[in-house]
């Protein structure tokens, strides 16, 4: 990937994340303070060179790093452990946000897998302010469901396993349903509303059943009843965990399955 500030940026914050990682692991046996203290400057100097990277990308290309995949596995990584990092001092939840570095990794991980070349010359159809709100805001949801996926983990571990070395069952489902109560309408406003618009604009139609648009309705409506429900019907507990488990796969469908099944929003590729 070469040696260009950027991509340096990246490699010092996948590292980071690495090493955070691996502490991550040792808190999670030990609960040492002093591990979680280390691990905490280590990702949030991971998240700080990775804000440079994508600081240092959107100046050289001359708009927002959102209009490949390896700008939006970067941005969405960012987000996630950015959401983790905000929880961090949350009294109950020090093993949940000590795991804000392997989602870093992961969505680094992912990154690394595609092309990293900054695009100066945008196509027209990407030449438009509502495809970065489009994108930034389904970033920023997407993150917010990251969080859910492992709070719902967490608890669906608990209900198998026991609670002895996990946070407790109602703090579990509070995070699960408040990052999906945060996500949500940034979602719909973002991933649909926005992305219609844009559409519209580019193509010439607000929806054409494109593979990502409809895997992106069928993310609004799980989450749209897994909201439903605890809202109406006040459900709780290992079910719902399940959906929202079931939520993020989905999602993780929406954003990397359009590189496999084609469609408008393969042009990335």
């Amino acid at each position: 990937m070469g040696t260009r500030p950027d991509m340096i940026f990246f490699w010092v914050a996948l590292w980071s994340y690495l090493a955070a990682t691996v502490g991550a692991c040792i808190y999670a046996g030990t609960r040492t303070p002093i591990v979680r203290s280390i691990v905490y400057v280590i990702t949030l100097a991971g998240l700080t060179s990775q804000t440079v990277a994508l600081g240092v990308r959107w100046a050289a290309s001359g708009h927002p790093p959102v209009t490949g995949p390896f700008d939006y596995m970067l941005l969405l990584s960012w987000a996630a452990v950015l959401a983790f990092i905000v929880m961090w001092r949350m009294k109950g939840l020090e093993l949940l946000t000590a795991f804000a570095a392997p989602v870093g990794v992961l969505g680094m991980g992912v990154a690394s897998l595609f092309p990293s070349r900054i695009e100066q010359q945008l196509i027209p159809a990407l030449q438009s302010y509502w495809l970065w709100i489009h994108v930034s805001l389904a970033a920023l949801a997407e993150a917010a469901f990251a969080v859910s996926f492992v709070a719902a983990v967490m608890y669906m571990i608990g209900d198998w396993r026991g609670w002895e070395r996990l946070p407790d069952k109602e703090t579990l489902d509070m995070v699960t349903y408040r990052a999906i109560g945060v996500g949500f309408p940034l979602f719909t406003i973002g991933a649909l509303l926005a992305g219609a618009i844009w559409a519209n604009s580019a193509w010439g139609a607000p929806w054409s059943w494109d593979p990502k648009e409809t895997s992106s309705l069928i993310v609004w409506l799980v989450y749209a009843i897994y909201l439903h429900a605890r809202f109406v019907k006040g459900w709780r507990g290992v079910g719902a965990a399940r959906l929202a488990v079931l939520g993020f796969l989905v999602t993780l469908f929406t954003v990397l399955g359009s590189r496999f099944l084609g469609g408008l929003h393969s042009y990335g590729a």
